[in-house]
């Protein structure tokens, strides 16, 4: 069974300068590079929104960083971000993609958020993504980039769901820390989980 490298929204906007961004997100990306050839398949993802996205504060007349419940489904509202076709969707000029075999564009639906590579925030409706890693027998997913308390945590929670074997590259990740003391909860519980909380040294 193989390993697949999982690179998650490595894009402007997550970027210093950008609309929604992560403090020092961009200091990951010479890790990510490291790392893209070692793999035998590489994917990387990007946020790809409608302009009045869900997820978006503007497009609810609310305040940036309020939680309101949607259709049953908690939602944080962000600083519009990643609005696809824009310069802050595409991604940061420093990742190498030559390697990445596969883009997943993810939140493309005006009234449905997207954190995790694999599913949907409603939780039902599926991206694939998993058919495709077991179709191809890769067993042993690598996630790294953008954000640890995020895109990361529910991209692995749901990953060791499908029954992977699931590794966090710390080192090749930058969380948001929005709310407060969500970046050391999402560590804690995907370590509880039996998540492998790695260094990008350790791959070989």
């Amino acid at each position: 069974m193989g390993k697949v490298l999982i690179i998650t929204d490595v894009q402007n906007d997550f970027c210093p300068g950008g609309a929604l961004a992560v403090s020092e997100g961009d200091t990951i990306i010479p890790a990510i590079n490291v790392l893209s050839p070692r793999f035998e398949r590489v994917i990387a993802t990007q946020d790809w929104h409608p302009a009045r996205h869900v997820s978006f504060a503007q497009t609810h007349g609310r305040r940036e960083y309020e939680v309101i419940k949607v259709d049953g489904i908690e939602q944080v509202l962000w600083p519009p971000h990643c609005v696809a076709g824009t310069s802050g969707a595409e991604f940061h000029k420093d990742l190498n993609t030559e390697n990445v075999d596969l883009i997943l564009r993810k939140g493309t639906r005006p009234l449905l958020d997207s954190y995790s590579v694999f599913l949907e925030n409603d939780k039902k409706t599926e991206t694939g993504l998993h058919y495709y890693l077991k179709g191809l027998q890769l067993q042993d997913v690598y996630l790294c980039g953008l954000t640890t308390d995020y895109c990361i945590f529910f991209s692995a929670m749901d990953a060791k769901d499908y029954g992977f074997n699931v590794f966090v590259i710390l080192d090749a990740c930058k969380g948001i820390d929005m709310p407060e003391g969500s970046l050391p909860a999402a560590v804690d519980t995907m370590r509880n989980a039996g998540v492998h909380l790695i260094y990008h040294d350790a791959i070989r």
